[in-house]
């Protein structure tokens, strides 16, 4: 053995015993703040229990579930009612709900994985990867609001960047959303006819105006499943083959998907009231287009899947070990990029809230907002809900996540704020 290699022993070991002291210290800081948040008290927690089992047994709410969870573990985890109660099958926390726009967080992770790489940036303008979006017009609402024949179209001042439909400021709007001019063209443009991929439904897009100038308006709509073709012509796969491959097996969500394999997946599905007619709707034509695979709306999970992916943002990008998207990109994705200096202006449709600005696809708290008192929560919590009721939050102030599974248009914006409050009066002490 050479003098050199005999050398490099002690080293090696001091080395290694520093890594191992390192992880030790990283470990006891981390307790030690874990000690410092407060958990819920079971009491309070109580309460959600009793909103939900009124909320059922009233014959408002079908069933849900219900998941909270500090410092990677499950503090609260309860079914309630049914799945379905055509068939009277219980509510069991492996249910499948139709994720809709909670969808997009998820989507909007798979892009950031592309940013790491290099493969896309925020910069970019959108017709690098869709050429259509080169010659797209926008609408000049006529002085006629109902009067689409007078509608005149201009130039935009400046491209469509992937920023612009990661943070909903492309102009491009849902089909139910905006002035009546706006819909008027959106039902008039067909999206929605015949079968058609991401491709197909995209291409549609393109030909239609744009409703606001390119930066200058969050408008929400489509421009998450216009991100979702962006990613299949980048990786030259479809959207589930890349999300299956970077995301679900990875991160072990079994049953997140666009389309159920089985008779038995499908059993396992949540089902609206049949007097929540919107949804009822809503879910039949999304099941309709099983060959697309919608970026912003077309997922379904179960409410494990869901926190194990909502604990890797929790986690700022990594989940079990195994990082996703870098530090780096995940700041970028949870910053607002729509606050003060932006330019970027809000108005009724402003989803995101009181108090919250918005990143790539998911809001977060950045001010206790003006309402009196404020809605509950904590500058910096991380959220996103959906039209079919779901909804999830991350707060890094309390180590948690917690996330609600249900399916109902009709009463979701009734339930939200007060299952929210429960949840954050929990961690509050008397």
């Amino acid at each position: 053995m050479s003098r050199r290699y005999d050398r490099a022993i002690p080293i090696a070991a001091r080395a290694s015993r520093a890594v191992v002291t390192a992880c030790l210290a990283l470990i006891a800081m981390t307790a030690a703040r874990a000690a410092d948040i407060p958990p819920p008290s079971p009491e309070k927690l109580e309460r959600i229990t009793a909103l939900f089992n009124d909320e059922v047994n009233s014959g408002r709410l079908p069933g849900a579930v219900i998941l909270i969870q500090q410092h990677g573990k499950p503090v609260y985890l309860k079914t309630f009612g049914y799945r379905d109660v055509t068939t009277k099958a219980p509510m069991t926390v492996d249910t499948i709900f139709a994720l809709h726009s909670m969808t997009k967080p998820i989507t909007s992770v798979a892009a950031m994985m592309l940013v790491d790489e290099g493969k896309l940036s925020p910069q970019d303008p959108l017709s690098k990867y869709i050429p259509a979006f080169a010659d797209v017009k926008v609408g000049i609402e006529p002085r006629n609001d109902n009067d689409i024949s007078d509608l005149k179209l201009e130039m935009p001042v400046r491209p469509i960047t992937i920023q612009d439909i990661m943070r909903h400021t492309s102009g491009i709007t849902y089909e139910y959303i905006g002035a009546d001019w706006i819909q008027k063209l959106y039902h008039q443009g067909h999206l929605f006819d015949g079968k058609f991929d991401n491709k197909e439904f995209v291409a549609r897009l393109a030909k239609l105006p744009l409703s606001r100038q390119p930066g200058t308006l969050w408008r929400y709509g489509h421009s998450t499943d216009v991100l979702g073709r962006v990613i299949e012509v980048i990786t030259g796969k479809t959207l589930y083959q890349f999300e299956k491959e970077r995301i679900f097996d990875p991160m072990r969500l079994k049953d997140t998907k666009f389309v159920l394999d089985s008779d038995g997946e499908r059993a396992r599905m949540a089902e609206p009231l049949p007097s929540d007619t919107i949804l009822v709707t809503a879910e039949r034509d999304r099941r309709a287009h099983p060959e697309w695979e919608s970026g912003g709306g077309g997922l379904v999970s179960t409410i494990t899947d869901y926190a194990r992916f909502a604990q890797m943002l929790l986690n700022r990008g990594e989940l079990d070990g195994k990082r996703y998207i870098s530090l780096a990109a995940f700041k970028d994705m949870t910053s607002d990029h729509i606050g003060p200096g932006s330019g970027v202006g809000r108005d009724y449709w402003y989803f995101p809230g009181d108090g919250f600005g918005y990143g790539y696809g998911i809001a977060m708290r950045t001010d206790p907002g003006i309402a009196k008192p404020p809605p509950p929560g904590l500058i910096g919590e991380l959220k996103w809900d959906s039209g079919s009721g779901t909804y999830f939050g991350v707060d890094p102030t309390l180590d948690m996540v917690y996330v609600m599974m249900e399916q109902t248009q009709n009463e979701r914006q009734r339930i939200l704020p007060v299952f929210k409050k429960l949840v954050y009066d929990a961690f509050t002490p008397d």
